[in-house]
């Protein structure tokens, strides 16, 4: 029996830990990957907007991070694979067979990118599948390159692209960009770039490797084929919630539905980070959700410690 099993150890599930530590409850950490970090792992870019630390990509913060929790005496476990979570009876079934019982849960399970699920995405994976304009642009420096999205992440990757790729086109389903302002003004004064809007990507084409894709713009008799030799996607997030199945509310593009105490609709059941705050996906309210969870749980803890004690 755990006071807390945390699901998850990106920074909200980290951030969760290290404050039951320091509260004095057992909290065992439960993460499906080889290693802990969760979204940090997928930033390439500069973080200057966290407070106290400046970082010059994801791993760098991250570094951080680990060196910070490994003064804390949580369990840690990483490549768990889990077969189902029970969450009104707190018990999490591992696929090796073993049953994990807990007072509390906190679901820190993070979001992860969407696809487009078209043909030859999955099968031209890492053959010309860009990961990340700042991690990946040197690798396609000189190629033409397609970017699939419409917001700032669709944006500023296509920017950083077009510092070393001859062209690099756009391409939104949406009638305008979501992209701020400023990104957009870049985009237009850009002339390498070519932005379709009401369009979308019908299939990559490629044998051994990215060659073309085909694109289906609104109104247009027949879809027409672009030659690149790399496709970047960014279309937005999803939240990892198949796990739990209907035990949740969650709201209707599967985001977790928590109180201000980051609890969810299952009594001392708590979800923090990404998977609970599509509004405002940063590193710093992932720690502070974190936080908030473990403080609630340990003042819970102590008022049922100090009943059955008779205090």
């Amino acid at each position: 029996m755990h006071d807390v099993i945390i699901i998850g150890a990106g920074p909200a599930g980290l951030s969760a830990a290290l404050w039951c530590d320091e509260l004095g409850m057992d909290a065992l950490v439960l993460e499906e990957g080889v290693e802990i970090g969760g979204q940090l792992l997928s930033v390439h870019n500069a973080i200057e907007n966290y407070l106290g630390a400046r970082a010059s990509n994801g791993r760098e913060l991250l570094d951080r991070f680990a060196a910070q929790i490994e003064q804390a005496e949580f369990d840690l476990w990483t490549e768990v694979e889990i077969e189902s979570v029970d969450l009104r009876a707190k018990r999490i079934e591992l696929r090796s067979g073993e049953l994990l019982q807990a007072i509390s849960i906190v679901i820190a399970t993070g979001v992860r990118r969407r696809k487009l699920d078209v043909p030859g995405e999955t099968e031209l994976e890492g053959r010309g599948l860009i990961e990340s304009g700042a991690r990946d642009r040197e690798a396609f420096a000189g190629k033409d390159v397609c970017v699939v999205g419409g917001g700032d992440a669709a944006a500023e990757n296509a920017l950083m692209l077009a510092e070393v790729c001859p062209t690099v086109t756009l391409v939104h389903r949406g009638e305008r960009l979501r992209a701020r302002r400023d990104f957009i003004e870049k985009l237009r004064a850009e002339h390498c770039i070519t932005v379709f809007t009401r369009a979308h990507v019908r299939r990559i084409i490629g044998d051994e490797k990215v060659e073309a894709v085909e694109i289906e713009r609104e109104g247009a008799l027949k879809p027409f084929q672009l030659a690149v030799q790399g496709v970047l996607v960014r279309i937005g997030v999803e939240p990892n919630t198949e796990l739990f199945g209907e035990q949740l509310r969650v709201d209707e593009r599967g985001y977790i539905l928590v109180t201000s105490d980051q609890e969810t609709s299952v009594e001392n059941v708590f979800a923090v980070g990404d998977v609970s705050n599509p509004l405002a996906p940063t590193i710093s309210g992932a720690s502070g959700a974190g936080a908030t969870a473990a403080k609630v749980i340990a003042s819970r803890l102590g008022a049922s410690r100090g009943r059955a004690s008779g205090r």
